[in-house]
């Protein structure tokens, strides 16, 4: 079977058009059309449903796509440890963090591996923990940021930050002349919180089903600029860990009366190869912990 034909099958299958693959691989159309052609004649099967305007896989081209991602993967690792053993590198680390810690915790960090590894390249890219655990396992990213309370059997992780989710209000907020804030005191109000997939969202879920009690969302955005100025308004309150609000006088953070803690994780697919590059940023993590 040609990898490369599969990998055209693969992309085909992502973009839902012929058309769209073809710019994304930057081939020609029928090109990519033809390709397909022989893939099925190969397999002597069809993999799509041609439809005027679109297509969709065939229940033998989702049978082929649960195996083709993971062949795709394998023959990319390979490639990669075989050119590391002749002394290349990728040079490149992947890495998913969330809003928040991409936002308040990691610069520093990413800033310090810069400086000491200036030849290795950054991509981060910034999603919910739950999809970054679904990005890990596809292989879209190398390294994720996740919360450690219900990782994948499919992923190794590596504990790095404890840290507790707080109460954030205005600082004239009723709310804020206390040292604890209950969790029926929390749902009283009108609530702005981010979208769901992310750990900040998740907390709160969880809380709900916990204590039985109905949320009053007036806002949900992932933008943290945005659930600040509405918290500083005191149109709601949010729940942030309290390094984002450290140089907000106007705001203030307090613990919930049963304290919520997340402790959050590197984590990368089991068994899958990591760069160089990428076992030093697990290692240069691991660093500045110790």
């Amino acid at each position: 079977m040609n990898l490369k034909h599969l990998r055209y099958f693969v992309t085909v299958a992502d973009m839902g058009s012929f058309t769209a693959a073809a710019e994304k691989l930057h081939l020609a159309q029928p090109a990519v059309s033809m390709a397909i052609q022989k893939l099925e004649k190969q397999l002597g099967v069809h993999l799509f449903h041609r439809h005027e305007r679109q297509i969709s896989l065939t229940d033998e081209g989702r049978e082929l796509m649960l195996h083709a991602r993971r062949v795709l993967i394998a023959a990319d690792e390979t490639e990669l440890a075989m050119l590391e053993l002749s002394g290349l590198q990728r040079g490149e680390v992947r890495i998913g963090i969330p809003g928040m810690l991409g936002s308040y915790y990691f610069p520093p960090i990413l800033m310090a591996f810069r400086h000491r590894y200036p030849d290795l390249k950054l991509v981060v890219i910034e999603s919910g923990t739950r999809r970054l655990q679904q990005m890990l396992i596809a292989g879209e990213i190398d390294i994720g940021v996740i919360v450690e309370d219900d990782p994948s059997s499919d992923l190794e992780v590596c504990h790095f930050l404890r840290e507790q989710m707080m109460v954030v209000m205005a600082a004239d907020h009723p709310l804020a002349a206390h040292t604890h804030i209950r969790s029926e005191d929390f749902f009283a109000e009108e609530l702005v919180l981010f979208k769901t997939g992310y750990f900040h969202r998740e907390v709160i879920d969880k809380l709900v089903q916990r204590s039985g009690l109905n949320p009053h969302i007036g806002f949900e955005t992932n933008l943290i600029p945005l659930i600040k100025q509405i918290v500083k308004q005191g149109f709601g309150i949010s729940t942030l860990l309290e390094m984002v609000i450290q140089d907000e006088p106007s705001l203030v953070a307090r613990p919930f009366a049963e304290p919520i803690w997340l402790d959050l994780c590197l984590a990368w697919r089991r068994g899958g190869y990591l760069s160089r590059a990428n076992q030093t940023f697990i290692e240069f993590m691991a660093a500045q912990q110790a």
